[in-house]
């Protein structure tokens, strides 16, 4: 069984790719990280997906789908970080409304940092081959105003990256990710 956490590689020849999705990307890899690094082993198996060809058409996570869908009903929820990494509010959830309670419950654990909102729709051109077929899917929230003054430009650098906002948004990917993986079941479909 499978949690899902991800964000992709996008690289322009006008930017670096750093905001869109190099923050996504790193938040997810740094979840796993810090999972790791704690020592903690959930019941079920995290994996980090670094997506490419999103700008393409989505062609990498078609691929991956392909590849992996044989297996669908072992996939527990799939993530996708894929608007910055700015100072985040909650999540973007797709699912049963069942598992909308479990992640509202989740989303208290987060009340230190003040990140505690479940939003309707999870978001990712990369997760909704798996939403599409019942996998619940989870988008992270963050303040967006900022957003499209870099997104695709010369300014998408890491000097965008706030490091506090990021260690925010990773805290988030962290305790969602591990708390669905450590549960007794997975998420109800």
């Amino acid at each position: 069984q499978v949690v899902l956490v991800s964000g992709h590689l996008d690289s322009w020849d006008v930017g670096q790719g750093a905001m869109d999705d190099g923050g996504g990307a790193f938040i997810s890899w740094e979840a796993l990280s810090l999972i790791k690094d704690l020592g903690l082993r959930p019941k079920r198996t995290l994996r980090l997906v670094l997506w490419t060809g999103e700008e393409q058409g989505g062609v990498g996570a078609k691929q991956y789908y392909q590849l992996h869908k044989e297996n669908i009903s072992n996939f527990d929820i799939v993530m996708e970080s894929d608007e910055g990494t700015f100072k985040p509010s909650g999540l973007g959830f797709s699912g049963s409304a069942e598992a909308r309670g479990i992640v509202k419950e989740l989303m208290t654990l987060l009340q230190p940092i003040n990140v505690t909102e479940v939003y309707d729709n999870a978001d990712g051109t990369d997760i909704a081959y798996w939403m599409r077929d019942g996998v619940p899917g989870a988008s992270l929230h963050n303040d967006i105003n900022k957003y499209f003054w870099f997104h695709h430009s010369q300014g998408d650098t890491m000097t965008v990256q706030d490091p506090n906002q990021m260690n925010l948004c990773a805290a988030v990917w962290t305790v969602v990710s591990y708390v669905i993986a450590d549960m007794e079941e997975m998420l109800p479909r």
